[in-house]
């Protein structure tokens, strides 16, 4: 299924405009257990929260988790910027090269936006920590500049999960 919605959204994006303003993160969750987190990099155009590509990665459990994690799964590898890499060339395809391109204070993101869309320029916005566990969409303070990948995310899960 997944590889037939990546298709499908391929085939949407192939014949629309490419997008001048988007927002890029990578939203934290994980499969069956907190024990075996993954990342899910994802990049929608802002205006009209089109989804212009996504991937998921595999990442070690971090904090209090880690140990128990390696413990009961064994060690598990970083995919994060393999991944984030692979999300960015397949970007540049529908992604114009002088975009306004929006994520998180995430200092890692930078490398990937200046190698791949050198002319673009990054705004970076200060994270903020959600209200609820399990509700990131829901912010503790009002305006959410990252709202438009935030909100699609959770549009996203709740049609998977529905």
């Amino acid at each position: 299924m997944g590889e037939k919605a990546k298709l499908k959204l391929a085939q949407f994006n192939k014949n629309l405009p490419l997008a001048t303003e988007v927002l890029f993160d990578d939203l934290e969750t994980f499969e069956h257990t907190k024990c075996k987190p993954v990342s899910i990099g994802l990049m929608v155009e802002e205006s009209t929260r089109r989804v212009l590509g996504y991937n998921v990665a595999r990442m070690p459990a971090k904090g209090l988790l880690a140990k128990i994690s390696v413990k009961k799964y064994g060690k598990r590898i970083d995919e994060r910027p393999k991944k984030r890499a692979e999300l960015f060339n397949q970007m540049q395809l529908l992604v114009d090269k002088r975009a306004i391109i929006k994520s998180d204070e995430c200092p890692y993101y930078f490398k990937y936006i200046k190698r791949h869309f050198p002319e673009a320029a990054h705004v970076k916005f200060k994270g903020r920590a959600s209200a609820i566990v399990g509700q990131g969409e829901l912010k503790k303070v009002g305006f959410d500049p990252l709202f438009a990948l935030n909100h699609t995310c959770a549009t996203l899960r709740a049609r998977v999960q529905g």
